[in-house]
């Protein structure tokens, strides 16, 4: 029996305007240097964008976006024997989710042009519509975990 006890699941607030916690997920994710109000600004920025830009409900195109970057499968390294090998392991939708608004982000700050709120958005709109530097990192990351299936049964 453990002696340790479980930790508790964090469950994200809603954010004030949309009372979505993916946004305010999204908005902490964007958070630098304790600046919590220039990420709201940014975030509703892109979401106004997005608005005006598909003429669809924003919020459903973030929940689009967000659910085809998110990854099934990941690849972690293991040291077996003296050699490390990338293991290919299924992961649960809360890590998956994480890793998609991390990757959202990275490719919108990776974008050349103008500021934050026009690169995010327009990264939103891209991998809503299957495109986009997110989609292309969730399917390196899916074809790394295929060329290693061999190495699954190391977990």
């Amino acid at each position: 029996m453990s002696r340790k006890s479980i930790a508790e699941k964090k469950i994200a607030k809603p954010d004030p305007i949309y009372r979505n916690r993916l946004v305010n997920m999204l908005v902490n994710r964007i958070l630098r240097n304790g600046k919590k109000s220039l990420a709201y600004r940014i975030l509703y920025g892109a979401v106004d964008n997005i608005r005006r830009k598909t003429k669809k409900n924003p919020l459903f195109v973030l929940r689009q976006a967000i659910g085809k970057v998110t990854p099934n499968v990941t690849v972690k390294a293991r040291r077996i024997g003296g050699s490390t090998y990338q293991i290919p392991l299924e992961i649960r939708s809360t890590q998956g989710k994480a890793l998609a608004i991390r990757w959202l982000l990275g490719a919108s700050r990776k974008r050349s042009g103008q500021d934050m709120t026009v690169k995010l958005s327009y990264e939103l709109i891209d991998a809503a519509k299957d495109n986009g530097i997110a989609i292309r990192k969730r399917e390196e990351t899916h074809k790394m975990a295929e060329s290693n299936r061999a190495f699954a049964h190391f977990r």
